[in-house]
């Protein structure tokens, strides 16, 4: 069963926390990117960042936003548990909105589903 980590480790040096309002990612689902430099920069013009999700349950994972176009922004995370003990399957996910907020955060609205990830070989 996938444990999440509980805190970032050295090797989530370069990544941003991104605090989601629910225990897990569904369509309108949002998430906020905290300490990126230039917060309405990247939502204007997003670029590929390493993220890691807390989510509302105190659950995390780690992410990569990818920027790609095609096909368009996308947030890939792997398989994770909620602190409910549920197993939540690695999924990709557009994102379909990227808003700065008057608080030096960057919200991402989650949009459908993307391809599926490629598994590890």
């Amino acid at each position: 069963m996938p444990q999440p980590p509980t805190e970032p480790n050295d090797d989530d040096a370069s990544a941003f926390l991104a605090v989601c309002g629910h225990t897990h990612l569904f369509p309108g689902a949002r998430c906020r990117v905290q300490g990126l430099p230039a917060p309405t920069a990247f939502a204007a013009t997003p670029h590929p960042v390493d993220l890691y999700l807390r989510f509302s349950d105190g659950a995390a994972t780690d992410a990569e936003l990818h920027t790609e176009d095609p096909p368009g922004p996308l947030l890939t995370v792997p398989a994770y548990t909620t602190g409910a003990g549920t197993v939540i399957d690695a999924r990709t996910w557009t994102v379909r909105e990227f808003t700065a907020t008057g608080e030096d955060e960057v919200e991402l609205t989650i949009g459908t589903r993307g391809p599926d990830p490629t598994p590890p070989t």
